[in-house]
């Protein structure tokens, strides 16, 4: 059947910014195109990043943007950060996980590839952990999230699709295998865990040429967040660069690992 959007007056966007994520856009954007121009459009995002910004300026006209609050990370979460390189990454996730008592723990990569990867590995260490991604249908997802909830599952790893959907109390670390590439962003993930009072843990990986986004996000949230040393072990990593830019290129090659891949 069809709709009659004829009379349509007004057109809300709630969470626009997990639409894009899921790849809903080029839905909703054939939707506008047929609508009444003279329409009012309400827009709402947990996070303004530039795709979202973007959009807004396709959509909307003389638009007006109205920011309630800037979010920062709670005061119980304590938030700490390790420089790597990309093949430390996996190895360091396991010696902050084995052997401690974790209830939940939640891993943030920035592609579903190496969501997929970091899951295989972290079994192989006969860790119990379950990846959640774009690939997975809406019942797959669910099924995964209250295996997590329910604790059957101790270690989730996860793409930003699903960062703002989890609502969990007994998450007791995040861990960020990549450096958000928007501050706000950064304060979603980190804001699973420290839920119902308690207290939390964070910890960022921020490869060598990932330092001038975590430069972004300390000012941001208008704090220096700790930089912890790397188990003797693994060997040093690089060094962490204050009011670094962004590099033309990655400088990182010979230390490059294969958790890297297409976006969600």
């Amino acid at each position: 059947g069809y709709v009659d959007f004829s009379g349509l007056q007004f057109l809300i966007l709630d969470e626009a910014d997990r639409m894009l994520d899921m790849g809903f856009m080029p839905d909703i954007q054939r939707i506008i195109a047929t609508l009444n121009k003279d329409r009012q459009t309400l827009m709402f995002s947990a996070t303004m990043p530039s795709s979202i910004r973007s959009l807004a300026k396709e959509i909307l006209r003389s638009h007006k943007e109205i920011n309630l609050a800037v979010s920062k990370p709670a005061a119980n979460v304590l938030q700490a950060a390790y420089m790597t390189y990309e093949n430390q990454k996996v190895k360091l996730i396991q010696k902050l996980i084995e052997g401690r008592d974790l209830p939940l723990v939640l891993i943030f990569s920035a592609t579903k590839k190496g969501v997929k990867e970091i899951e295989q590995h972290l079994k192989k260490q006969k860790l119990n952990a379950k990846a959640i991604h774009s690939d997975l249908t809406q019942d797959e997802r669910g099924e995964v999230l209250r295996a997590f909830k329910s604790r059957a599952i101790q270690i989730l790893v996860a793409t930003d699709i699903v960062s703002r959907g989890i609502d969990i109390d007994d998450i007791s670390l995040v861990i960020n295998y990549n450096v958000p590439g928007d501050a706000e962003d950064y304060v979603h993930r980190v804001g699973r865990t420290a839920r119902a009072e308690k207290t939390g843990v964070a910890i960022t990986l921020i490869s060598e040429d990932e330092s001038y986004k975590f430069n972004r996000i300390e000012q941001f949230i208008g704090d220096t967040i700790r930089k912890l040393p790397l188990p003797q072990e693994l060997g040093e990593g690089p060094e962490y660069k204050l009011n670094a830019r962004k590099p033309r290129f990655s400088r990182d090659k010979s230390h490059r690992g294969s958790y890297r891949g297409k976006r969600k």
